[in-house]
């Protein structure tokens, strides 16, 4: 009743009511809040939309644009429902249409939303009225009904903002530009999942615990950040600091090689060690109340010998030549024993001496003096045997070198002996090598002399009556034909034909098969097989060939992608009957051959 009503007042039509009594009547009923079906978030429709011009009564007087779900005020001014519930949102406010045309009056021209109506005559209206896209290149046409149904907010035309760049993009972009081209896109880390924005991925590849990195050294790759620190301790080939370097030993090897280097130069490390030691001691003894140094002489009596100047700067030198002698391949050694028959390991440094006895000014001073000078002869011993096993096992190197060499001598003569002998075998080598590229040539040559690569292929069977005897004898059950293609870059296919028959046509019948090889371009194409196959025998008058057609059954294994050479052959086992091949009627076999066709449907190729 209320739209009838409406309707009406939308026309003009007032006059209908008798009084001024019936018409307040009425507006009292029209006084209801509109309904919710009428609310919208979008303003007025373009009016680039419609194809011709536009009239005054489709106008939102807020916006100015084509109606969008009109409602009509109490002073008969029509707006959209958005424009209306923005303007009417804080209260009751004048209509600003009514100024302009000079009919204000504040008792009707006031908008107030229960005093509203929607106009369902003006929106058929408008809804009949032609419209096109205004999206340029968009060729979109249809009515104002269709337009805002099916085509607003849908074309691909349309040029949208992308909410996380701002850039302008066409609507059928947006996906595209989502995934790849916007700057401010969210993305999850492939390594550690982590979400970031696009424009910090260098800086995230900078700190990812799970990004994989390349070990240098070894060239182990995808070891990640997090596990990279552990893997430079344990790792064979990264370079250390040989432990020794305190005393001395500047070497830097492998970690894998630590022992090794331990093991080679133990007689080494030990010399540093002492001449650490005996620095050490003589730092000692001068620093000690000024007691005197005693020097070993020949007699083996201890002989007293005042300290010299220089004696620190003396022991720091042998720190120095220690380090030295070890960086230059831990060289430049000499071994000097005393006549008193003692073995004392000494460097060639200058200034170092090792005290073996000696009386201090002081009793504490010479027991402590003594006391060292025990260590340090204990060291000495240690050091002596090291030589002589050292020594042991260079000789006994040295005799494997020379039994290692002899060996290679021997070896060596025999070669120049027999240099024949040796030339024949590499020329034997050589042509069996050519044999097999040869072999190879010969194959590709009767493939291509036969192929095809149009999906038609005609197989022509010479000296049929000898090959179906060895068919019947069990010799050569089956016959391939060479390989044909579906086009150059195609499916690659052969026929498998058994002259005795096979499986259900063993004896009574000629058994034809269609097989899928595996060829060079098959990642190209479509799988599984689905293409028609026609097989035929050919009447060779013309009169009466067989026919067998079938399309593949794409849930087998025979027309999947092969993974071998050739895919399990698939076609007909009851091809055609021995008897009618035989037959005197036909002409299946003509001097003593045959002609088999195959027809591969291209279709959707």
């Amino acid at each position: 009743m209320l739209k009838y009503f409406a309707s009406n007042i939308s026309l003009g039509v007032c006059a209908t009511f008798g009084s001024s009594v019936a018409l307040d009547a009425w507006m009292m009923m029209a006084r209801s809040s509109l309904p919710s079906s009428l609310e919208s978030s979008l303003p007025g429709i373009s009016r680039s939309v419609l194809t011709g011009h536009m009239e005054k009564k489709y106008q939102c007087q807020h916006c100015n644009n084509i109606l969008r779900k009109p409602v009509q005020a109490q002073c008969g001014h029509r707006y959209c429902v958005f424009c209306f519930n923005q303007l009417t949102s804080s209260g009751p406010k004048p209509c600003e249409a009514c100024r302009v045309e000079g009919i204000f009056e504040e008792s009707q021209s006031m908008l107030n939303g229960k005093e509203a109506f929607p106009d369902n005559a003006a929106r058929r209206e408008i809804e009949g009225l032609p419209a096109k896209c205004p999206n340029e290149d968009c060729t979109w046409a249809g009515t104002m009904k269709e337009f805002e149904g099916q085509h607003e907010g849908k074309c691909d035309y349309e040029r949208i903002t992308c909410e996380a760049c701002q850039q302008c993009i066409l609507r059928s972009e947006k996906d595209r530009h989502n995934e790849r081209e916007c700057e401010a896109r969210t993305l999850n880390c492939k390594y550690c999942k982590v979400s970031f924005n696009f424009k910090d991925i260098k800086a995230h590849d900078e700190i990812c615990i799970k990004f994989p990195m390349q070990c240098k050294d070894c060239g182990k790759k995808k070891i990640p950040r997090e596990k990279f620190p552990e893997h430079i301790k344990t790792c064979a080939k990264s370079k250390t600091a040989c432990q020794f370097n305190k005393v001395g030993c500047q070497a830097v090897i492998d970690n894998g090689k630590q022992h090794d280097h331990e093991q080679s130069f133990i007689m080494d490390h030990l010399r540093l060690v002492l001449t650490t030691l005996t620095a050490l001691t003589s730092l000692n003894s001068v620093q000690s109340d000024g007691v005197g140094e005693y020097q070993e002489d020949c007699g083996g009596l201890g002989l007293y010998r005042a300290p010299e100047e220089g004696a620190v700067g003396g022991a720091a030198a042998a720190i120095a030549g220690g380090k030295a002698s070890c960086s230059n391949g831990l060289s430049g050694r000499e071994e000097r024993r005393s006549s008193n028959g003692l073995g004392l390991y000494q460097g060639a440094d200058e200034g170092t001496s090792v005290a073996s006895g000696g009386l201090g000014r002081g009793g504490k001073s010479t027991v402590g003096l003594e006391l060292k000078v025990t260590a340090l002869e204990n060291i000495v011993c240690v050091l002596n045997r090291e030589l002589e096993r050292t020594s042991l096992t260079q000789e006994a190197h040295a005799r494997q070198h020379r039994l290692d060499q002899e060996k290679i001598d021997s070896l060596h003569n025999k070669c120049i002996s027999y240099p024949l002998v040796l030339l024949v075998r590499q020329l034997e080598r050589q042509l069996t090598m050519r044999d097999l590229k040869l072999s190879e040539t010969e194959q590709t040559l009767r493939e291509l002399q036969y192929c095809t690569f149009d999906g038609v292929f005609v197989w022509k069977i010479a000296d049929f009556s000898h090959r179906r005897q060895d068919a019947l004898a069990g010799r050569s059950p089956a016959l391939f034909s060479p390989a044909f293609y579906s086009s150059k870059y195609g499916y690659k296919m052969c026929l498998r034909l058994y002259l005795n028959g096979d499986g259900t046509g063993r004896g009574t019948h000629l058994s034809l098969f269609f097989v899928v090889m595996r060829g060079k371009y098959d990642a190209l194409l479509k799988w599984p097989f689905s293409q028609k196959v026609t097989l035929m025998l050919l009447d060779q008058n013309n009169r009466e060939h067989i026919i067998d057609a079938f399309r593949p059954d794409t849930s087998s294994t025979s027309f999947q992608r092969p993974i071998s050479e050739m895919n399990i052959a698939s076609g007909c086992p009851l091809f055609c009957p021995l008897a009618k091949l035989a037959s005197a009627k036909n002409s299946y076999v003509k001097d003593d051959t045959i002609f088999i066709k195959a027809i591969v449907d291209l279709t959707g190729l």
